[in-house]
């Protein structure tokens, strides 16, 4: 361990994990009396005070040295007898006794005496995944639908789903996550936007999960058989992408549970069972599941559905609204997969209290949905930072996305594309993982209502029909970006790691600096926060943190491949306004 500052008495260490597992560590303290007796000597001869005593002290704790490591014999023979050498001042013996590679060598071979041991400190090393990974949300149903000439949508389906996973992949993405593929229920059926009269051919909200067809463990035959889903789940990893699948413990009316198991339920004073609720909103078509009446009825239903998918080839599940059950069923379920399949990882979809999240965390959830999505501001992006980077980085890992299907936020509203390149600049160089549902790149960006943070013509609740090709071809896509911070991310391991982020001063409110190193990575990152205007300043970097020495350096951006001779006080200036707007420099370091 090393001294954060000297004198403080805060140590800090590194520890890398040698491979996947439970491991534990110790904290050992010992007497170390050659430490001790530099520094008690160096006060006490330097004050005439028992200099004879204090030389006779070192030469018998060299010889100790020697006697456990003699190849320390050459480094200390000089100093043993300058100590024994009494025509030789006491302060001129310790100056030989005590240069600085004998000072090193104490430091690094400390004598050892009355050595003892903290309690255990369990710490587990997941499978890379819980760390890093570029998700890509989309609906089935959306991708290969087409709109018919009397207005009528024929659905997408898994093979035509199949269809968009290349280009998928070619963004960069490693992570397909699916909502719910399963039957979905028929009554109290949502139509457009939320409505209570659904048109017959309105295919109802994916959450609302189960019919005639079955349940959780059943494919919604409007996407296809089981048998497709294993081919679309082929295709993914032939494309190397691994297929997240939607866990929501939830039921419609429809669902085989509320026949089989009502006591899964939670049934009002009127006989009739509660559905889902989070005032003002309304979920009549979704029942919740009451985890009081039969628990371990329940556990072992969820324990026979994930493993029924993780046998189809589903290795990363997106738990919807974990915060809603139990915190200790989820330990549960956690601790039984993991002795299963340990390579399995769980996306906590919680947003919800602070509190709440660190203890899903802790229960064994390997991320989670963040704040991230409602930091805005410098300090606040600074603050959220530190926070998820640094204080909480020992149980929470952070996913950062910059939309959902139920989440259209404010500063996306306005549709200006510079803000959806500023989002996904930050999202994918703040942390090691991050988010994109599908639309994002197209710059969807019509709200519902005035004030609200939902999407107009909800995919939700309808299927959509998307003209990628067309956006491709008329160049309105953020698509290039995309993958270009993808590609960025896979080739610059310091972007992989979440506990080395740095921020650093720069002048201008409207302009974030920060930085990540991972050995020999060196990684610079300024940001435009302001999407309409050009911004400038001077960023100050903290040249110990970023491990520099040199007064100028060279960095290559890797946005544009410009090359730029940069200092501790640099003067940067961002236009997004341009026809070639540029938002952010990802500046690496020639080490």
């Amino acid at each position: 361990m090393r001294e954060i500052w000297h004198g403080g008495d805060r140590y800090t260490a590194d520890i890398t994990i040698p491979s996947r597992g439970d491991f534990s560590f110790v904290i050992e303290s010992y007497d170390n009396p050659l430490a001790t007796w530099i520094h008690d000597a160096e006060i006490k001869i330097g004050a005439d005070v028992d200099a004879e005593l204090m030389c006779t002290i070192g030469v018998n704790l060299f010889e100790e040295v020697i006697s456990q490591d003699p190849a320390a014999k050459s480094l200390l023979k000089g100093a043993i007898a300058a100590l024994k050498d009494a025509k030789l001042a006491p302060l001129n013996r310790f100056g030989i006794a005590s240069t600085p590679e004998i000072r090193s060598y104490s430091a690094a071979n400390p004598l050892r005496r009355l050595a003892t041991q903290s309690e255990k400190y369990p710490v587990r090393a997941d499978h890379p995944r819980a760390l890093v990974g570029s998700w890509y949300e989309f609906f089935p149903r959306s991708e290969g639908a087409m709109e018919n000439k009397d207005g009528s949508i024929t659905s997408g389906t898994f093979k035509t789903a199949s269809l968009r996973i290349p280009a998928v992949a070619a963004m960069g993405f490693d992570i397909l996550y699916l909502p719910p593929i399963h039957p979905i229920g028929v009554t109290h059926r949502k139509g457009r936007n939320n409505t209570l009269t659904p048109a017959p051919s309105d295919p109802g909200v994916p959450w609302a999960i189960g019919g005639a067809e079955g349940g959780h463990m059943a494919i919604n035959p409007a996407l296809g058989t089981m048998k497709d889903f294993e081919d679309f789940v082929a295709v993914a990893k032939k494309n190397k992408i691994e297929v997240a699948l939607d866990f929501a413990l939830q039921a419609s009316p429809d669902h085989p549970w509320v026949r089989e198991h009502p006591e899964f339920f939670t049934h009002r004073a009127d006989g009739t069972i509660a559905y889902a609720e989070n005032p003002p909103k309304k979920y009549q078509d979704i029942y919740p599941i009451n985890f009081d009446n039969d628990y371990k009825a329940i556990l072992e239903e969820s324990l026979k559905t994930l493993r029924f998918w993780i046998n189809k080839g589903v290795s990363i599940f997106r738990v919807d609204n974990p915060h809603t059950k139990p915190v200790h069923f989820w330990g549960d379920v956690m601790r039984v997969i993991r002795e299963e399949s340990p390579d399995v990882i769980f996306l906590a979809e919680a947003f919800t209290k602070a509190p709440m999240m660190h203890a899903l965390g802790k229960a064994g959830f390997h991320q989670s949905y963040t704040y991230f999505t409602w930091r805005t501001t410098k300090q606040e992006l600074i603050a959220y930072g530190e926070e998820v980077a640094h204080q909480t980085s020992a149980f929470f890992r952070p996913n950062f996305w910059v939309n959902t299907p139920d989440i259209n936020p404010f500063h996306l509203q306005s549709g200006n594309p510079a803000i959806f390149a500023i989002r996904a600049a930050l999202a994918s160089t703040l942390t090691p993982s991050w988010g994109m549902y599908a639309g994002y790149e197209l710059y969807e960006h019509r709200r519902f209502k005035e004030g609200g943070e939902e999407y107009l013509d909800s995919e939700k609740y309808e299927i959509k029909v998307r003209d990628w090709a067309g956006a491709e071809k008329k160049q309105v896509t953020l698509a290039p970006f995309i993958t270009l911070l993808n590609k960025i991310r896979r080739e610059n391991v310091a972007l992989q790691r979440l506990r080395n982020l740095r921020f650093h001063h720069a002048e201008n409110d409207q302009i974030l600096a920060y930085s990540k190193r991972e050995g020999d990575n060196l990684i610079l990152v300024v940001v435009n926060l302001d999407p309409n205007f050009a911004q400038e300043t001077t960023v100050h970097w903290n040249m110990d943190s970023l491990g520099l020495r040199e007064d100028n350096f060279e960095v290559t951006d890797l946005i544009d491949s410009a090359k730029y001779q940069w200092s501790p006080f640099t003067f940067v200036r961002l236009d997004p306004t341009r026809l070639s707007g540029k938002v952010v420099h990802i500046a690496k370091v020639k080490l």
